[in-house]
């Protein structure tokens, strides 16, 4: 990703109304369907500035990877221990068969050979253990956005199904998420491409919009995987080994 992309996300991932709502509806999610064993061993790749730690530590130990070193100081602060360095799609060093959950939330989209990626991944998991998948979704809302984060693709239903399968494992509550903004995100994105305005500022709006869809977003948290969404901005699901 740009530099600018890992200064703003260290800026707004305390406030911004995406990370913060986002947080909630994963926590709700895990708790839910991750059948986490007490005291799980979890492992978060690409955890940039560290947001999304002390929402795993409440599931068990985490252990974390960033190749950014700038991102990686701040993670490592916030988990109180080294962020390994580790690159996809291979994962060198990281022990095999010792998570019970790897999280990777927009990060497959980041990695060339997303295969490989997932099946480095599940070589890592303990029997039984879970990949927590988020991704972006729709590749006709490719933007600016995308360009500045180092995107390869945007993925469909379809196409993420595809890749998961490739790599010997199979998708548990799949669907779409952030739903309820994704009409709002749809337009900005076309009105954007029609007037030659596609922006790649993802700052938080002002105070009270800010706050108006942390809100709207949050009500996802009683939603998703109970009922079928709409489509969204983003794909979740949990992918397990085949068999």
């Amino acid at each position: 990703m740009d530099r600018i992309v890992y200064d703003r996300m260290a800026e707004h991932d305390s406030s911004h109304w995406w990370y913060v709502a986002r947080r909630d509806i994963l926590h709700d999610y895990v708790a839910r369907y991750g059948g986490l064993p007490k005291q799980a061993r979890i492992l978060e790749i690409g955890c940039g500035t560290g947001h999304n730690l002390a929402m795993l530590q409440q599931f068990g130990e985490v252990d974390a990877i960033e190749i950014d070193p700038a991102a990686a100081a701040i993670a490592s602060k916030r988990l109180n221990k080294p962020v390994s360095n580790a690159p996809l799609p291979t994962l060198p060093g990281i022990e095999r068969g010792a998570y019970d959950m790897i999280a990777v939330l927009d990060v497959v989209e980041h990695i060339d050979d997303d295969v490989a990626a997932l099946r480095a991944m599940k070589d890592c998991l303990k029997p039984g253990g879970k990949i927590l998948i988020a991704v972006p979704a729709h590749q006709w809302m490719w933007s600016a956005h995308d360009v500045v984060n180092h995107h390869h693709r945007r993925y469909s239903k379809a196409s993420l199904k595809k890749a998961i399968d490739a790599a010997g494992l199979e998708t548990r509550k799949f669907g779409y998420f952030n739903s309820l903004l994704f009409p709002l995100a749809a337009a900005a994105r076309v009105a954007g491409r029609m007037t030659g305005r596609d922006d790649s500022d993802d700052s938080p709006p002002p105070g009270p919009v800010n706050k108006l869809f942390e809100a709207i977003f949050r009500l996802e948290r009683h939603m998703v995987g109970r009922v079928p969404m709409t489509p969204g901005v983003s794909i979740l699901t949990l992918a397990v080994p085949k068999g």
